[in-house]
């Protein structure tokens, strides 16, 4: 069974040969610590090595994907702080026809080339892609969080425009690399994080009005095309899993091992055998902390908790300079046992 059949088998519900496995998408800080280490010259040489199954394909993070005449991104980003301050470009609005008049992405201007020749010459892994389409994140940077969070009470209509104008945007594009990709892609991986540390950040309520309808239409968008659907979701969203399950949902990742009630202990009771996990080991204390003993033993415990449908990966994808390199080779080690 290569890896390409494994994960395929794992994600929609059935035993394979083993459990898989996924290095994550270390951070650009991280590889060259990994790379010495290992002794690899490149990123997929060092996968290879630690058979690694699973490999991530983001249109957007290929250079030169959206490609707009005057230089705009895609989503202008309050972590860049380049084009709108402290607050969202948005934070003031109170007129739709201003919604109307705001400069919105155009999936005219994508380029997926450098992502489809990526994906055609990576073998016989398993390809997760589509467009991320972050669009809780988005409209959340467009408002401004705090106004974002005012505005779901003050200006229902305002939060809804700007939703639909940024799922729209994804949505089309989906359905144009989707009709490039034909069976390249095995998954439709896509992430919004939902949760902080204790819970949801918005109420139940707001999630099933302003977040779910949108999300379902993704999921259903992904398998039209005859692609699994995997969840990126940090944070402590139990309350929601069971949504995301009625919604299609067929993996749910990174599982973040010390949130309320992503343990795996509670994901196993509440949701084993209904919905394949993607992740959950610790990436706040065990990898940072714990020696290549500690990481092992519980890369086992996981496994006997969530397998056999279970990918093993960190429980947050972007692995930091502080997870030694030696903790990762024993996450590796467990997971293929």
């Amino acid at each position: 069974m290569n890896s390409r059949e494994r994960v395929r088998t794992i994600i929609a519900g059935e035993a394979a040969d083993r459990c898989g496995f996924w290095l994550g998408n270390p951070h650009d800080d991280t590889w060259p610590i990994y790379l010495d280490y290992f002794g690899a010259a490149d990123q997929e040489t060092l996968r290879r090595r630690v058979s690694d199954d699973y490999r991530w394909f983001d249109p957007a993070s290929f250079a030169g994907a959206y490609r707009h005449p005057d230089g705009w991104e895609m989503f202008p980003s309050l972590l860049g702080r380049k084009q709108t301050g402290d607050v969202g470009a948005l934070a003031d609005c109170e007129d739709l026809q201003q919604v109307e008049d705001y400069e919105w992405p155009n999936p005219d201007f994508l380029d997926f080339e450098p992502c489809l020749a990526a994906m055609r010459e990576a073998g016989d892994v398993y390809r997760a892609g589509g467009m991320w389409c972050p669009f809780y994140h988005n409209v959340m940077d467009l408002f401004g969080m705090e106004s974002y969070m005012i505005k779901m009470y003050t200006h229902p209509e305002i939060v809804d425009a700007v939703t639909r104008h940024v799922c729209e945007f994804y949505l089309e594009a989906n359905e144009r690399l989707f009709e490039k990709a034909g069976d390249l892609i095995d998954a439709f991986f896509f992430g919004n994080d939902f949760g902080t540390q204790v819970d949801l950040i918005c109420s139940p309520e707001h999630f099933d009005r302003y977040i779910m309808p949108w999300f379902k239409r993704f999921t259903d968008q992904g398998h039209a095309h005859a692609c699994q659907v995997i969840l990126h979701s940090c944070g402590a969203i139990h309350g929601v899993i069971e949504r995301l399950i009625e919604a299609g949902v067929d993996g749910l990742h990174p599982l973040q091992a010390r949130a309320r009630n992503m343990n795996a202990e509670v994901l196993a009771r509440d949701f084993k055998g209904r919905i394949a996990f993607v992740g959950g080991i610790d990436t706040q204390r065990l990898l940072v902390r714990g020696t290549p003993e500690d990481v092992k033993a519980d890369v086992r415990r996981v496994k006997d908790l969530l397998g056999p449908c279970l990918i093993v990966s960190p429980s947050h994808e972007a692995l930091l300079p502080n997870v030694p390199p030696e903790n990762v080779l024993a996450m590796a080690e467990a997971a293929i046992e």
